[in-house]
């Protein structure tokens, strides 16, 4: 169990940082936990690369915070994956937050624990325009200010290749894509379009 003084700090810091923190056909609800499977996204089926890929997704409320676990096999042998919260599982994609990494072992297994907002009401919104950093110039460059927009909800995941070098390797497109910290990562390997655009898995775990 979470130590609610720990959860609230968490919390806390991921609200100072300004950060809009993005927030689940099926999807297991039991009280104050879900749980759902991530499946291989539409290129990777066409490639016809990772045949076994998946993943299992366990999301549990602790009040302030939900802790989620994820655990995915069948992925590329000793290679690292970033895992994100989207607007839509599919390009264009929509709002998407960075959660985090995902390691294989010499198996292909990983799994992750992430501590944040993944529930109904998991949503990014930008008053208005201001400033933004430009961290990165290449291979895809950073915006230096956002567009204004109202509330967004956020339930859905996708798990891409953190270098499009990896997904050449395991027979996949070499498409570079941004969903890593330096913005040169591979393409989306698995996600939750089994839910609907709609209808994320995340969206039935309630506050």
């Amino acid at each position: 169990m979470i130590n609610p003084r720990k959860a609230t700090i968490w919390a806390g810091a991921l609200i100072a940082s300004g950060a809009a923190i993005m927030a689940t056909t099926h999807a297991d609800a039991a009280g104050d936990s879900i749980k759902f499977r991530m499946q291989r996204s539409p290129g990777i089926v066409a490639a016809g690369c990772l045949p076994d890929a998946k993943a299992k997704v366990v999301v549990r409320n602790h009040g302030p915070v939900e802790e989620m676990k994820v655990h995915a096999w069948g992925l590329a042998r000793r290679t690292e994956f970033d895992l994100f919260v989207i607007q839509v599982p599919n390009a264009p994609f929509g709002v998407s937050w960075y959660q985090g990494d995902l390691e294989t072992d010499r198996h292909g297994e990983a799994e992750g624990t992430f501590i944040g907002r993944f529930n109904e009401e998991t949503f990014a919104v930008a008053p208005g325009t201001a400033t933004a950093p430009s961290v990165h110039s290449s291979p895809i460059p950073d915006a230096t200010s956002n567009p204004a927009f109202g509330p967004i909800h956020t339930h859905h995941l996708g798990l891409w290749f953190n270098s499009a070098k990896d997904a050449v390797k395991a027979g996949c497109a070499a498409t570079v894509t941004p969903f890593n910290g330096e913005h040169d990562a591979g393409v989306q390997v698995l996600n939750t379009d089994q839910f609907g655009d709609r209808h994320g898995p995340l969206r039935r775990l309630k506050p």
